[in-house]
């Protein structure tokens, strides 16, 4: 028996929620399919302003299932 592969399994990227605080205490996450989660680190600071000037706001990097 053959088990097929998804797109994501191929590649070796998974999903990874980046959550993060503003200067208001509100809570938001970003979604990026990384191979781990300082690259989903990386990407968020690449990818999103808020992160890039505030690096430390992020409070948490979860991989999703």
């Amino acid at each position: 028996m053959t088990v097929a592969k998804s797109p994501v399994d191929k590649s070796g990227l998974k999903p990874y929620t980046v959550h993060y605080r503003t200067c208001e205490n509100r809570r938001i996450e970003n979604c990026f399919y990384a191979s781990d989660a300082y690259e989903a680190r990386m990407l968020a600071m690449e990818f999103n302003k808020y992160i890039h000037d505030h690096p430390n706001s992020i409070d948490l990097i979860r991989l999703e299932k």
